[in-house]
């Protein structure tokens, strides 16, 4: 029942979602390639960044409320209702494909078992680390106040943070529920998993459909309310858009190029690294477009979307990247320290993309390189979004971004490389088996993988589902187990009068007071405090409205050690690794 009943809303969502995104692409008319699953993907990535304009807008003045967050649900389903007889007519009318061979069996096989392992890690209890340090903290506290707020006790105050509006209404309307942000983060992964297959299915043939639907659909984040996959939604959908554009005759055309730029708007009114996919999709635009008129219309579809955290950040910083543009527009809440410890935290996690989309090498000697325009086009995309990325993090999660197209792409380089072997292989056997042999082979490596992979799929499974909390109980011992401090911080989050000052236990973030302060970078960083004597930050803290320290266990012995810490500091709580301390000189008259 509790996974029908988040299910169950998410299914309400999607269909408010192709309500208003569907209302918007029938007035477009039908592409060059019509596609009746592509356009409702694209309906619903339409939506979802419908959505996230209203909630923002809202927010901007104060007024983001629960009943805000119902009205636009009811009325996307209102305006669905009426739409869904023509689209089932679509449906029905749609071309019917040729008969599935066995290779492209055992493909949607695949896929469709590893979409079956997606579907219950989005249920348990938030406990991913980026999601519990600022996404959901964020979330909550535009959800609280009903406006988009500077909560500068967060790691990132100042990023743009467009689908975590999305994670704040949830949370406004769900009681509490905070498991319903997962599924929104889930539904950009599996709306990107559709849009990858079909359009290898346009472009290509079903085989690499459902590989590059399968490698993206592996690689993606299914268990947190994260955003990169929310931003990967919006760049594949955004380049669909734009070929979409290529492929239409003006002015038809021109509505599609809009198209893409708001969706580009709503990625990078999401996550800074979106930017680095504008320089290649701008001089595509530019190549092909030079109308005045036109490209207006696509800028302000750009800016409305992300135009606000940019010109918030510049007017009320200098600085409209911040904090990454520090170097060029000058420090704010980060100082130069912090800047170095983030780019150096960034190079400790450097690393190679996953070998699944190394295959890319290999697309230009596919036979389908030179009949696909649309192929060399994502390979110019892949290349140039490797390049970009090499030159400037190799950190593999800044690559999300443009892992759709890479792993579409790769799919190509990968039926390129089977193939050859394929056809070597042919050559070495006699000539009596060569028309049956391989065939006889491969169909029986193909189902010994599938059963494997069934098996391995049943296993995952069964750990998601173990992962599920529907009791209070259940909820506690799964955050005990997977949060570091989380017993202490909500400790303090119940009995806490005063400011909590958390040190090396960020991971527990949204489970501790709100706020409460205490990072390694930020005006509020350890090093500020922690590095002077125990009398001396003791009576910082206590200056500045702090009440209790939170201290993971390691720091907290460290702390313990120094003279005169336990004349400044009393033990209060402790529990799971870590300590909960009453600053001694705190007194309740003073101000929080």
């Amino acid at each position: 029942m509790f996974a029908a009943a988040h299910y169950a809303a998410l299914v309400v969502f999607v269909a408010s979602c192709w309500g208003f995104g569907r209302a918007v692409l029938v007035r477009f008319g039908a592409p060059a390639r019509p596609d009746v699953w592509l356009e409702a993907a694209m309906a619903i990535t339409t939506g979802i960044g419908i959505f996230i304009c209203v909630f923002q807008a809202f927010g901007i003045v104060g007024w983001f409320t629960p009943t805000v967050v119902v009205a636009m649900v009811a009325l996307g389903v209102v305006v669905a209702i009426p739409q869904l007889p023509s689209w089932l007519r679509q449906v029905r009318m749609r071309e019917v494909p040729p008969a599935l061979s066995w290779l492209e069996k055992t493909g949607m096989i695949a896929l469709v078992l590893l979409a079956v392992m997606t579907l219950a890690a989005p249920l348990a209890p938030p406990a991913v680390f980026d999601e519990l340090m600022y996404h959901l903290p964020y979330a909550r506290e535009v959800a609280h106040s009903g406006k988009l707020g500077i909560y500068e006790w967060l790691r990132y105050p100042w990023f743009p943070y467009n689908y975590n509006l999305l994670y704040a209404g949830a949370l406004m309307v769900g009681n509490g529920n905070d498991v319903f942000p997962h599924l929104l983060n889930a539904l950009a992964g599996w709306t990107s998993v559709l849009i990858v297959y079909r359009l290898g299915v346009m472009h290509i043939n079903r085989v690499v459909a459902c590989v590059g639907a399968a490698i993206w659909l592996g690689m993606g984040d299914y268990t947190g309310a994260l955003i990169d996959t929310s931003v990967a939604l919006m760049v594949i959908a955004a380049c669909a858009a734009l070929w979409w554009w290529r492929e239409s005759p003006s002015p038809q055309g021109a509505r599609w190029l809009a198209l893409s730029a708001f969706f580009l708007g709503i990625a990078v009114g999401s996550k800074y690294q979106a930017l680095t996919v504008l320089p290649l999709l701008g001089v595509f635009v530019l190549w092909h477009e030079r109308r005045p008129r036109v490209l207006a219309v696509a800028l302000l579809c750009f800016l409305i979307p992300c135009i606000y955290w940019y010109a918030r950040n510049a007017i009320m910083t200098g600085d409209p990247f911040n904090p990454i543009g520090a170097r060029v527009f000058g420090f704010t809440n980060w100082n130069a320290s912090d800047y170095h410890q983030q780019l150096q935290d960034v190079r400790d996690h450097a690393s190679l993309p996953t070998p699944l989309i190394w295959a890319v090498l290999a697309v230009p000697f596919s036979a389908h390189w030179k009949r696909s325009a649309a192929l060399r086009a994502a390979t110019v995309f892949c290349i140039y979004s490797l390049f970009v990325w090499t030159l400037t993090s190799r950190y593999p999660r800044y690559l999300v971004p443009s892992f759709p197209m890479l792993a579409l792409t790769a799919a190509v380089g990968w039926q390129t490389v089977f193939g050859g072997i394929a056809a070597k292989l042919r050559q070495t056997m006699p000539e009596r088996d060569r028309s049956g042999g391989l065939d006889r082979v491969g169909r029986w490596l193909a189902i010994l993988l599938l059963v494997v992979g069934a098996g391995v799929v049943f296993h995952k499974t069964r750990e998601k589902v173990s992962m599920i909390a529907t009791t209070p109980e259940q909820r506690e011992a799964f955050l005990r187990k997977n949060v570091p401090g989380y017993a202490v911080m909500n400790y303090l989050r119940e009995h806490a009068t005063g400011r909590v000052y958390q040190i090396a236990l960020s991971e527990a973030t949204y489970y501790g007071p709100s706020p409460v302060w205490g990072d390694a970078l930020g005006p509020w960083r350890y090093s500020d405090f922690i590095i002077f004597p125990p009398a001396d930050y003791a009576r910082k803290l206590a200056e500045k409205g702090f009440e209790a320290i939170a201290v993971s266990l390691p720091t907290a012995t460290y702390l313990e050690a120094q003279p005169g810490f336990s004349e400044q500091f009393a033990l209060i709580y402790e529990k799971d690794n870590a300590k909960a301390y009453r600053i001694r000189q705190y007194r309740n008259d003073r101000a929080p």
